[in-house]
């Protein structure tokens, strides 16, 4: 199954420019835990999520509106394509310990969004995923981290 089939296609990002409680409304008006970042040209350059803000101004005791998206953001994304393999992008989700991968075109732009709520609604609905890969997956996303 390719990952075009699972992914959410509504997908809302914010700009590199833009500051943490913009990031914050977006994420509140849409309902997501994470937005991919982009540049000034539509390419995903980076990944925020709602634990980074919150993160982020208890480090730098400063408001939401004092931090930028670019100094937060998680750099270098992982993504994938619309035509790549569920299989795949679940493996890259283990193995990077990632909830979500932002999907993006030939010049990478965001066209959709894989997540772990995809693919537990596609093996709820019998939709070519297994109840045991999505537990898999989750197991080894939620698995201990070494402190960095």
């Amino acid at each position: 199954m390719k990952v075009a089939a699972l992914m959410t296609k509504d997908v809302f990002t914010c700009r590199t420019i833009d500051t943490l409680d913009r990031a914050a409304e977006l994420m509140c008006e849409h309902d997501v835990g994470s937005l991919p970042v982009v540049d000034d040209n539509g390419h995903v350059v980076g990944m925020i999520t709602d634990r980074d803000i919150c993160m982020a101004t208890y480090r730098q005791d400063a408001p939401p509106r004092a931090i930028s998206v670019e100094q937060t953001m998680s750099t270098h994304p992982t993504t994938c394509a619309p035509a790549d393999e569920v299989a795949t992008a679940e493996e890259t989700m283990r193995r990077r310990q990632i909830h979500r991968v932002p999907v993006v075109d030939d010049a990478g732009h965001p066209v959709g969004i894989l997540s772990l709520n995809d693919l537990a609604r596609a093996a709820n609905q019998g939709g070519g995923v297994s109840s045991n890969e999505v537990a898999d997956t989750l197991a080894a996303v939620c698995a201990e981290r070494p402190l960095v």
